[in-house]
């Protein structure tokens, strides 16, 4: 019978309390050292930072492997505005079992099968990309590459316009990073934001119903679940999700890991030389960069957990960074090793509530590190510059790369 972690911490809150937060940009830059002292100190610790009042928050890996594996405790089922939204988004936030019968219908689209056969057109668009900004030795990397790359994989899937990539970054961002420290207004600008993108698939959705495509958005109108069609919420609730990781995890994972690699050219030349590994790579970069630092959960129940007591109705932050790094569960957890087997990480979440495109997320940034690093082998964050990060999700929001004139070769 599986048991619940029993750290070795104090049930005295004071003991339990840590100074700490996620919305700090010099946490986002270099993470890991922060999570391993706050391990040390507390493995479930309280906190009363920007995202709530002495919540609770889980550092170690057990902890967080718990939490993933018991969502009849840890729920994601929050209220529907926990993010602005006004209709649940699915299938994240509906819980086990109601959530398996849209996992049914969502999870095939997704099958790492079908990722893979995808991996040539992801190929093309790469070399597009690159090809616009290989003869001038240099390019913002965010602009030029991580945002464009999965953010059109995700439009064609879709079948949205590209044209309208702008505006959706907008709405998108409006949500994951408001622009305030407030939390109430930051409140406020998510539910007047999470309205636009509401507005905006109404009317996608009403296209497709009259003229349906070979799209994602077309299947959503058309899928049913126990022999019913989805409603209009639920479609809107889908679409919602979507808009928010389709156009936001890949391109941070690309920036992060490109930041590491410019950083670190001897990990950069491994990639060149044997690029077999890129996939096993990818993993890694994903367990030590982790851009979804951190996940939110609900308690169904009172639990206690290392020691340290909650109670039915607190919000919990699943810190997934941490149970990465976490020196208990990984092999020298401080070292990046591209050759890591096994590789158990969270960065894509775990238990019933996995990342439902993480198959399209690994092919898509297994063939940008591949080709990347195929035409451009030498590169490095360009003299009197420094990459900026942005807070909520890691990104890295400004990566200026240099690289010779030399180092492409053939499309």
């Amino acid at each position: 019978m599986e048991k619940e972690p029993t750290h070795g911490a104090s049930k005295e809150k004071d003991a339990n309390y840590v100074e700490f937060n996620l919305l700090d940009r010099a946490f986002m830059e270099h993470p890991q050292p922060v999570y391993q002292k706050l391990r040390s100190k507390c493995p479930v610790a309280r906190n009363n930072s920007a995202l709530g009042a002495d919540q609770l928050l889980l550092f170690s890996h057990d902890a967080v492997q718990y939490a993933l594996k018991h969502p009849e405790i840890f729920s994601s089922k929050m209220e529907s505005g926990f993010l602005g939204n006004k209709d649940p988004l699915i299938p994240l936030q509906i819980d086990p079992p109601e959530q398996v019968k849209y996992r049914k219908i969502l999870d095939p689209l997704f099958s790492h099968k079908k990722m893979v056969q995808l991996e040539p057109d992801f190929a093309i668009l790469a070399n597009q990309l690159i090809d616009a900004f290989i003869d001038k030795g240099e390019c913002e990397f965010n602009s030029a590459f991580a945002i464009p790359f999965p953010c059109t994989v995700f439009l064609r899937l879709m079948g949205l316009p590209l044209e309208e990539l702008d505006l959706l970054l907008e709405m998108k961002n409006g949500i994951i990073r408001p622009d305030t420290s407030d939390p109430d207004e930051a409140t406020r600008m998510r539910t007047q934001m999470s309205e636009r993108i509401h507005a905006y698939f109404e009317k996608a959705i009403e296209n497709r119903i009259k003229k349906p495509g070979e799209d994602l958005l077309s299947y959503f109108v058309t899928a049913e679940v126990n022999g019913e069609r989805l409603t209009r919420s639920e479609v809107h609730g889908i679409c919602f999700l979507f808009l928010l990781g389709g156009l936001d995890t890949v391109t941070a994972t690309l920036g992060c890991g490109m930041t590491y690699l410019a950083q670190h050219p001897e990990q950069r030349r491994k990639l060149v030389e044997d690029p077999e590994i890129i996939p096993s790579a990818v993993e890694e970069i994903l367990r030590w960069e982790t851009p979804v630092t951190g996940i939110v959960r609900i308690l169904k129940q009172d639990v206690t957990l290392a020691g340290v007591e909650a109670k039915k109705g607190e919000h919990v932050t699943v810190m997934l960074g941490s149970a990465n790094t976490d020196e208990n569960a990984f092999p020298k957890a401080d070292q990046v090793d591209f050759e890591r087997r096994p590789n158990p990480h969270f960065a894509f979440g775990g238990g019933p509530h996995r990342c439902l495109g993480s198959h399209l997320a690994r092919a898509e940034l297994s063939v940008a590190f591949r080709e990347i690093h195929r035409r451009i082998p030498e590169y490095r964050v360009k003299p009197g510059e420094d990459p900026r990060y942005a807070i909520a999700i890691r990104e890295v929001q400004y990566l200026p790369l240099v690289f010779g004139a030399g180092s492409q070769g053939a499309s």
